[in-house]
């Protein structure tokens, strides 16, 4: 019987040392293929390469793994859509350093990666460590793999992918593992206005970290209870409460 052939791919670049872990964990569970961008694209959504040609290139000295001058979210089609030869039975994106809690979710790479799979009907999920510099990624892909096991026995709900958050604790830290729906940030961003040596003016988009409030059943109370968060997120975001209500009212031409 085949393997399970499983997609990574990240949004922090294909040399980066959370995508080997994860890389690593995974082969014990199926054939593990690599196609992550060839730079940092950290915080660039699902975002789209449209109007450029887009190149892959084989990772010299790894059988499997590619690069792609592109983003997470191009790296999944290309990969799914044409150039893996077959369907992957999984999709799973990251390991990522720093959180992708609450409204992170919106502009995460990592998390687009996996929304991607999701949408192209393959299993997904993406997982982060929730610290900026972690002091271990090899709790987060032991976990990984494990959650690839359960997720290729028993499925995922139709058009639903997985957000899953770990603390940066080892692996016997870990005090369980949570769903859990997403909290709010509030983002604390600045615009820092600078001049470069010709004169022109460039712009810096930066700040203190988020905050957040830990409210009961949200990723953010799993997290600072060392639990393992795990969100699922859904292809529908219509508010459906919205929309009976705004059905009620009449806007006049």
């Amino acid at each position: 019987m085949a393997k399970p052939l499983i997609l990574v791919t990240n949004d922090d670049g294909i040399r980066a040392p959370s995508l080997e872990a994860l890389a690593y964990a995974l082969e014990a569970v199926g054939e593990v293929h690599v196609y992550a961008p060839d730079r940092q694209q950290s915080a660039v959504g699902h975002g789209v390469s449209l109007h450029r040609p887009l190149r892959v290139s084989p990772l010299e000295g790894r059988d499997r793994w590619f690069m792609v001058d592109g983003t997470p979210t191009d790296c999944v089609m290309l990969a799914v859509r044409d150039l893996l030869g077959r369907r992957p039975d999984l999709v799973v994106s990251g390991i990522n350093p720093g959180a992708n809690l609450g409204d992170d979710v919106t502009y995460s790479g990592t998390v687009a990666g996996a929304y991607e799979g999701m949408l192209l009907g393959v299993p997904s999920f993406a997982i982060s460590n929730v610290s900026y510099r972690p002091k271990c990624f090899e709790p987060a892909g032991r976990f990984a793999a494990k959650l690839a096991r359960h997720v290729l026995e028993h499925g995922l709900p139709p058009d639903t992918m997985l957000n899953v958050n770990v603390p940066d604790v080892n692996y016997e830290e870990f005090a369980g593992v949570s769903f859990t729906r997403m909290g709010r940030r509030h983002y604390n961003d600045e615009i820092v206005r600078r001049t470069d040596p010709r004169g022109g003016k460039y712009y810096w988009i930066g700040g203190a970290e988020p905050s957040h409030v830990a409210e009961p059943g949200t990723d953010f109370e799993a997290i600072e209870n060392r639990r393992i968060s795990v969100t699922p997120l859904h292809r529908d975001l219509t508010n459906h409460a919205a929309l009976s209500r705004l059905a009620e009212q009449t806007i006049a031409l």
